[in-house]
């Protein structure tokens, strides 16, 4: 099994839902800036909703960061709008909703289900060159923490900008970061 770490993310195009609107986005509409694609499994469902809410109460914390949430599933652009026109919770959403109904991203992230066309509950950041810094998959019963998630978008923005340092556990802004040598093997 290969990893995703350090991989481009691929060419796409797909339609999204997005304040109100159908529009497309394409892996150009990454370039330059911090984004996350939150995949999940479907629309309508039960574990989602909490998921795509919470990633709601942290999408300004996200914006101040420079960094775009795209959230995706294998509904089409008009089931994401129909959801947001029926939930009180995904009402909230402002970030853009992609539509994978081809099972394209899905695929291309390794998390498609094959025999019943959705998605594992997967979430990657990627770098501004595109390329994927953190990968997690969950089952999907298993639902996921935009709080932990922000504070591992710092660790990714805080090590890009200061390549000789590594962030330890529970580490936040401000912390105590670590510069890898022998002086540290075996002491900590």
């Amino acid at each position: 099994m290969s990893t995703l770490i350090n991989s481009k993310i691929p060419d796409f195009k797909m339609q999204a839902y997005h304040k109100g609107e159908f529009k497309t986005v394409t892996q150009n509409d990454l370039k330059g800036k911090w984004s996350i694609f939150f995949f999940y499994p479907a629309d309508f469902t039960f574990v989602c909703p909490t998921e795509l809410g919470d990633m709601a109460e942290h999408y300004d914390a996200f914006q101040k960061m420079g960094v775009e949430v795209y959230s995706v599933s294998t509904d089409t652009h008009f089931v994401h709008k129909a959801w947001h026109d029926t939930s009180e919770t995904i009402k909230k959403i402002k970030y853009p909703m992609l539509a994978d109904p081809t099972g394209f991203l899905t695929r291309s992230f390794g998390i498609h289900i094959e025999e019943a066309g959705l998605s594992y509950r997967g979430t990657f950041v990627i770098d501004p060159e595109g390329k994927i810094k953190i990968a997690e998959i969950h089952d999907n019963g298993i639902g996921r923490n935009a709080e932990e998630l922000l504070r591992k978008v710092q660790a990714a923005q805080f090590i890009a900008s200061n390549p000789s340092e590594v962030c330890p556990a529970k580490w936040r802004p401000g912390d105590k970061t670590l510069k890898p040598g022998l002086n540290l093997v075996g002491k900590i």
